[in-house]
């Protein structure tokens, strides 16, 4: 995966992109391409959270990538073979990768990203009736779907945990981009059927980029979808080739842990 970009900030952001926590934060956003065609991971740090208690509701992400299986076997990361040819595996955080050793898919990589349901019909109505996902498989007796909006790109599938949904306290989210036209009828479908809008249409603005428009809506188990207007949200993605320097400067830059063990604290527990 490539870093697509880097941003710091200083205070929470308004849609609360890094959950529910003020002060200092950043994201990072990396992917194997561009957001306008492949899936990207934004991954947010929070200066003073040590770590985050994980839930049920995010179960893996789906790599075709037998390169990445390569990769994990040369630097003895553990792997553990859960289907033939299917390798899972941890990221640091304890969040869960699935390798499938296959050729690496040319458009992108990211087969799938799975969410634990509560209802696996309630959420299918959802994913499909309201938000217009085509449903690709479905599987009554393993209680799973898979939906996407498009042949091409990285799908959802949805895998019912056998009872409630524990969301943690990581608070991810998943996001799409759209014409920006389409959002007040996102929101006014949202309203008329009665569904949880976590943060009406609003703009947010980024200083000395784009201004974007987006409406965070909420599934039936709480899972958080950001939709996003297409025209601002191209051009505050674009790849930014020094990335990766301002990562690593920042990384560099990071005395937090220091200035905790100086005075003898540890990180706050989310």
């Amino acid at each position: 995966l490539q870093v697509l970009r880097h941003e710091e900030f200083e205070e929470g952001c308004k849609a609360t992109c890094n959950g529910p926590y003020d002060g200092k934060w950043s994201k990072t956003m990396v992917g194997y391409g561009p957001e306008d065609n492949h899936f990207v991971a934004e991954l947010t740090y929070n200066y003073g959270i040590g770590e985050y208690r994980l839930g049920n509701d995010f179960q893996g992400i789906t790599l075709v990538s037998s390169q990445a299986v390569s990769n994990a076997k040369k630097m003895g990361w553990p792997l553990k073979e859960v289907t033939s040819g299917v390798f899972e595996t941890e990221a640091p955080g304890g969040y869960k990768f699935y390798l499938e050793d296959k050729e690496q898919l040319k458009e992108d990589p990211v087969w799938k990203v799975t969410l634990g349901v509560s209802d696996l019909q309630k959420s299918v109505s959802y994913w499909s009736g309201l938000l217009g996902m085509k449903i690709f498989e479905k599987d009554e007796e393993k209680q799973r779907a898979l939906l996407g909006y498009a042949d091409n790109q990285c799908k959802l599938e949805l895998k019912a945990v056998g009872g409630a949904v524990d969301q943690g306290t990581a608070f991810g989210r998943i996001a799409f981009s759209c014409p920006k036209e389409e959002l007040p009828n996102i929101e006014a479908l949202m309203k008329k059927e009665n569904q949880k809008i976590l943060t009406p249409l609003v703009s947010l603005d980024t200083p000395g980029k784009a201004t974007v428009q987006v409406v965070i809506l909420a599934d039936p188990d709480g899972h958080e979808i950001c939709f996003v207007g297409d025209e601002a949200f191209r051009e505050l993605s674009k790849v930014d080739p020094n990335g990766e320097k301002l990562l690593d400067d920042a990384m560099a830059a990071d005395k937090s842990d220091k200035w905790f063990a100086d005075r003898n604290m540890k990180k706050v527990s989310a």
